[in-house]
């Protein structure tokens, strides 16, 4: 492959314009302002212009904070649990420090925090179930993408590079990583030299490849949540282990996540499916939907319907979900659920055999145990004798009417990714650190077994942010 002879010079140069990039430029420009001789800080992004966000964009960007805007004291510990104590607790408790100047950061350029009424419980505040108001950015991570994308956009230090793919980091005679090939929408290629580089351009969601590689059989049979992941390729871990880096996080483990497969809009997710029952294209049940608050259960019923239950599966209720207060806010799809007067009627509006349908809600109704119905906490009304059980909100599904929706698993990020340190550098297998090399973002692992949620877009933010507090501090001294 030849280099075009062009070549650009930067101080930084971020790859990704997501959360972990774009908090990367942005504070980099920051903690830069005011020098003799500006920065100067390139931004490459793989999409159009237009799509521009990766994952971010697309989300609607749970945050797991309190109303005094502080991560949940209980997450660092939940991932040590989940993960068997394979996770960075350190790196888990750096999110945890970060957090409230994270938020002020984001504010500070536009990004509203709001927090809206959610109908069903989640562990957000302290691990314990709760009705508290969970936070989001309003409007969603594409609030993210507009405000900090436009403050690099309205900065003459910044070139923003749409349509670039990059190849490969290229480093000095001595290691240190001083720039990286890109190709550019016409097919050539251009070396970007700098002082540093930032990876942030995601896992490898989008790389049918590679997600075959490393999760498994049936890979390819995972819808994107998402368009923006199409160019999550695995840019970044491909570069890093070039050159010796070292990684974190379970290679085969994955965030998916039950979607309405009638939807055509991303992040149509069934969050509020708690209520009702799961059954598969056998039309038979698969998973114990009250096992947990939707928070710690919807990633692992995605999981199965792609593992074990081919992608097909069925959501069923009735009038007694509908009367949920605000039930519809959590159920994502841009297409209502299927309704009905009778399951015969439902099961014709979702094209499956009535009779069966009919056969396992009457066997879930008569395995329901006593006790009293209530959506807002654990309530252990359960199911006896059936399997597999229902823990909670277990009630029989015998009011009309009836709803539905065909559902299949989305995936939405992968585990596996770059290893680094509490500032963001790349480090190899020994602990050192690559020189001039930084990653943030879903492009490094983290989780094992499970991902504690609403928390990818925060510490995408953060360690964009420490990454480039670090380069900057680097380039001054």
């Amino acid at each position: 492959m030849s280099e075009s002879s062009i070549s650009a010079q930067y101080d930084l140069i971020v790859i990704g314009f997501g959360a972990a990039g774009l908090s990367a430029a942005l504070s980099y420009a920051e903690a830069t302002d005011g020098r003799e001789t500006p920065a100067r800080i390139a931004v490459i992004e793989r999409a159009t212009e237009a799509e521009r966000g990766g994952a971010t964009r697309w989300t609607g960007a749970f945050l797991r904070i309190t109303q005094d805007r502080r991560l949940d004291v209980d997450w660092a510990e939940h991932v040590g649990r989940v993960s068997g104590g394979l996770a960075d607790i350190e790196y888990c408790r750096t999110v945890e420090r970060e957090t409230p100047q994270i938020l002020d950061f984001v504010e500070k350029h536009g990004v509203e925090i709001a927090f809206a009424d959610f109908p069903m419980p989640h562990t957000f505040d302290g691990g314990t179930p709760s009705m508290t108001p969970p936070a989001s950015p309003r409007g969603g991570g594409a609030s993210i993408v507009e405000h900090l994308g436009a403050a690099l956009e309205n900065d003459p230090r910044v070139d923003i590079r749409y349509e670039t793919e990059a190849l490969r980091l290229s480093t000095s005679d001595d290691g240190i990583v001083d720039g990286v090939l890109v190709r550019t929408s016409d097919g050539r290629t251009q070396r970007l030299t700098g002082h540093a580089v930032v990876l942030a351009c995601g896992g490898f969601e989008g790389n049918t490849e590679m997600l075959t590689r490393y999760v498994g059989d049936k890979a390819c049979d995972l819808p994107l949540i998402a368009p923006g992941i199409a160019n999550n390729r695995g840019d970044a871990l491909r570069m890093a282990l070039e050159l010796g880096a070292d990684t974190a996080g379970q290679f085969d483990g994955i965030h998916a996540e039950p979607v309405d497969r009638r939807a055509a809009k991303a992040d149509a997710v069934l969050y509020g499916f708690s209520a009702g029952i799961f059954v598969n294209g056998d039309l038979e049940r698969f998973f114990d939907e009250g096992r947990d608050t939707w928070d710690n259960t919807f990633e692992h019923v995605g999981y199965e319907i792609w593992k074990n239950q081919r992608q097909e599966a069925y959501w069923i209720a009735d009038a007694k979900t509908l009367a949920i207060p605000g039930i519809m806010n959590s159920l994502l799809s841009d297409i209502a659920p299927e309704q009905a007067d009778s399951l015969d009627e439902l099961a014709a509006k979702l094209g499956v055999d009535a009779e069966a349908l009919e056969k396992t809600v009457a066997e879930f109704n008569a395995a329901v145990g006593p006790g009293e119905f209530d959506p807002t906490r654990l309530d252990g009304k359960s199911t006896v004798g059936i399997t597999p059980q229902k823990s909670n909100w277990a009630t029989p599904l015998d009011t009309p009417p009836y709803i539905g929706v065909p559902v299949t698993a989305a995936i939405c990020f992968t585990y596996g990714g770059i290893r680094t340190d509490l500032d963001g550098r790349v480090v190899t297998p020994s602990g050192t650190a690559i020189p001039g090399l930084y990653a943030a973002g879903e492009a490094t692992g983290l989780f094992y077994h499970a991902y504690p949620p609403a928390t990818s877009v925060l510490r995408s933010l953060i360690f964009g942010r420490l990454a480039a507090h670090h380069a900057a501090a680097q380039r001054s001294a």
